[in-house]
C-alpha cells in the first residue's frame, strides 16, 4: 500500500490563509487509514524533506491570493532546486527538490489551493473560502484513494483546473 502525507500550511489567525487547518481538521475524521497522515503546519521548512522522503505521495492544501475568491486550483508539482541558503519558508516544489537532492525521493505531489477573500487577522474564513471546502475535501478524498489503489495517474496525464464557488 502507498503511504500519502497530506501538508496543510497557513496561518490559522489570518482569516483564509487558514483554509488548510481547517480541510486538515476535517480529513482526520474522514481519511482515516494508516497509509495516510495529515499534518497542519504554518510554513513549509526544510525538515519536511525527510518526512515527504517517506511517501508516495504528497498533497500540499494552502491559500492563494490571486484570483476569484473561493476559486479552486490543482496543480501536479515538480521538485526544484532553492536558491535560498537560508529560508524559514520555501515553496512546495522546492521542498520536494530537497527531498529528491537529500534523498533521492521523487513521490506524486499536488497542490491544492482556494484563492481567498480575506487575510485579516480572526480565525473566520470568508464565506466564499468556507463554501469552497466541500469541493476541496472531494478533490483531496479523490486524489488520496487514487493514490491508496495504487493506480496514480502519472504526473503528465494530472490536468490542472479550476473551480469557482459558483460551480457547485
Amino acid at each position: 500500500m502507498q503511504r500519502i502525507l497530506i501538508l496543510a500550511y497557513g496561518n490559522p489567525l489570518r482569516g483564509d490563509d487558514g483554509i488548510g487547518w481547517h480541510v486538515a481538521d476535517r480529513l482526520r475524521t474522514r481519511l482515516t487509514q494508516e497509509e495516510v497522515e495529515i499534518l497542519s503546519v504554518h510554513q513549509l521548512t526544510p525538515d519536511m524533506a525527510e518526512r515527504i522522503h517517506l511517501t508516495d505521495a504528497v498533497i500540499f492544501i494552502d491559500a492563494a491570493t490571486s484570483g476569484v475568491p473561493g476559486e479552486i486550483h490543482c496543480a501536479t508539482l515538480v521538485a526544484c532546486s532553492s536558491r535560498a541558503r537560508f529560508s524559514h519558508e520555501l515553496s512546495p516544489a522546492a521542498v520536494l527538490g530537497l527531498a529528491r537532492d537529500l534523498y533521492g525521493a521523487t513521490p506524486h505531489a499536488h497542490l491544492l489551493t482556494v484563492t481567498g477573500e480575506s487575510f485579516a487577522h480572526g480565525s473566520a474564513l470568508s464565506a466564499p473560502v468556507a463554501g469552497a471546502i466541500p469541493r476541496l475535501l472531494t478533490e483531496v478524498e479523490r486524489l488520496a484513494r487514487e493514490f491508496l489503489s495504487a493506480r496514480p495517474k502519472a504526473p503528465e496525464a494530472v490536468a490542472q483546473y479550476s473551480a469557482h464557488a459558483a460551480d457547485s
